[in-house]
């Protein structure tokens, strides 16, 4: 035991208590540094200032080939994972965790150091196990057991949230696509709410996950939810999320809903027109304050969500009868963009066949079908109520009941209408007019790049005829891409 009265120096230290203070801090950091394996100084703005011999042989498993390169760097910048610099913003030290890395996984402590006044002037941080003999190493084993355990399921989460299509994956090159992909890329880089109005099948929700995809929230997750596919009373708690216990049979953890599943990313709400009236103010709220409240809970949590609605209804005519809120409505229509029927496209069958014929056979198992030019005919001159969804669930029928690498009107038979007279009269069938070749040109000199576009359009023109309007075999006859030619086919109202 010892005496109350015994002196420093009867001690055998300084009669000053600040010497003593300095003694005892000198041998503490010398003990310290004996004992941990690496140290490194930071200052009050983060930079580290100075690094023991032991931590030098991280440097190379986080990059750095030399001392001069690592030392002067703020320490967030060159050590993934740190706390230091939360350290020094708050001024409480963490006195044992577990930090992982590209060098390793290591048992750490950080303090922060103070001067006279109290104020924290920067932070000391020690890796106190790293070899695998230390008798941490069970635990340290464990902890990065688990950690890849949740890095794996993050992963597969992530992936599962993230969007299926781009842009070009929207197919097709009339005019009324290309305008549809045009206002897609201008309003993808924006947090702008989107709305996309069009009839059921037409691919809304590939335009969705091709904004999300062509966006800075990217990397983030994108969550989708039909709204006509959700009881009423189910709704909220999906949409807004559940607290701890807020009724019987509630999960006593809580449940999230998908504006927080979905925060940083963004949350397309499908059918946005069959939206209960009750719970549309609480959507307009969550729309302005990027503030969600769960089911059964007073608490506020802020999102950070960009909104994609879609729906095949006329929300006009639903407001005008009162059964959409105006107000939700305009909050929702900041850039509305109208998704064309298939019947207003037919420039883009030839393609959109091709397309999804790849698919089904892909899904299927079954050989790639091609279309000839008459059942090609045939299926342009349908008016697809269901749009592409009805035009892929004709061609998988037909793909089905058939052995044939290539569809013929024959085997459409019973699918779409008028498939009967395209068969009887296939022998009769003649080249449309507006494929017909371009007048010969009136003689005179005209400017060359006149002349160019009139050769390129006698060319095309004649190699539709030769091919009986089949784009993809005239490609190959002008030796061109396939893109190449809607682009030309558009360009000379072919």
């Amino acid at each position: 035991m010892f005496s109350a009265a015994l002196t420093p120096e009867a001690a055998g230290l300084p009669s000053d208590l600040d010497g003593v203070l300095r003694m005892a801090a000198q041998s503490l950091f010398e003990h310290l540094a004996e004992a941990s394996q690496g140290m490194m100084l930071l200052d009050r703005a983060h930079r580290i200032v100075w690094i023991s011999d032991g931590y030098k042989r991280f440097l190379p498993a986080l990059g750095f080939a030399a001392e001069a390169e690592f030392v002067g760097r703020r320490v967030e910048e060159v050590v993934p994972g740190t706390l230091l610099a939360d350290v020094i913003d708050t001024g409480r030290p963490i006195l044992v965790d577990l930090l992982t890395n590209r060098a390793g996984t290591f048992v750490v402590s950080r303090l922060p150091l103070h001067d006279d006044a109290g104020q924290v002037i920067g932070a000391l941080g020690l890796v106190l196990a790293a070899h695998s003999e230390s008798s941490l190493q069970p635990l340290m084993q464990k902890f990065s057991h688990l950690q890849h355990q949740l890095n794996d399921a993050r992963r597969e989460l992530s992936e599962g949230r993230r969007p299926k299509y781009t842009i070009g994956s929207f197919v097709g090159s009339s005019a009324a696509a290309l305008e549809v992909k045009r206002q897609a890329r201008r309003v993808a880089p924006t947090d702008s709410t989107v709305l996309l109005l069009g009839e059921t099948g037409t691919g809304k929700e590939v335009l969705a996950h091709a904004i999300h995809s062509a966006s800075p929230r990217a990397h983030k997750p994108l969550v989708s939810l039909n709204i006509a596919a959700i009881p009423d009373t189910l709704l909220e708690a999906e949409l807004f999320g559940v607290a701890a216990g807020a009724f019987t049979g509630a999960d006593r953890r809580g449940r999230e809903g998908k504006f927080a599943i979905a925060d940083g990313g963004t949350l397309f709400l499908d059918e946005i027109g069959d939206m209960p009236l009750a719970l549309q103010s609480k959507l307009l709220r969550v729309l302005q304050e990027q503030e969600v409240e769960p089911l059964g809970s007073n608490q506020v949590r802020r999102v950070d969500v960009r909104v994609i609605a879609a729906t095949s209804r006329d929300l006009p005519a639903l407001v005008a009868r009162g059964e959409f809120r105006a107000d939700l409505y305009y909050r929702l229509a900041v850039v509305p963009i109208r998704v064309a029927p298939l019947r207003e496209r037919r420039e883009d069958f030839e393609a959109l066949v091709e397309v999804l014929g790849e698919d089904i056979a892909r899904r299927s198992g079954m050989p790639t079908r091609t279309v000839s030019a008459e059942a090609l005919e045939l299926l342009v001159a349908q008016p697809w109520p269901g749009n592409i969804r009805e035009l892929r669930n004709v061609l998988e029928q037909a793909s089905l009941m058939s052995d044939a690498l290539q569809l013929e009107a024959s085997h459409f038979l019973g699918l779409v209408p008028g498939a009967a007279r395209a068969v009887a009269g296939a022998e009769g069938l003649q080249p449309k007019p507006s494929m017909a070749p371009p007048a010969e040109a009136t003689p005179g000199v005209r400017p060359l790049p006149e002349q160019i576009a009139e050769l390129e359009r006698r060319a095309i023109a004649q190699a539709l005829l030769q091919t009986r309007g089949n784009k993809a075999a005239a490609a190959k006859l002008l030796q061109i891409s396939r893109a190449a030619l809607y682009e030309k086919l558009a360009l000379y109202g072919l």
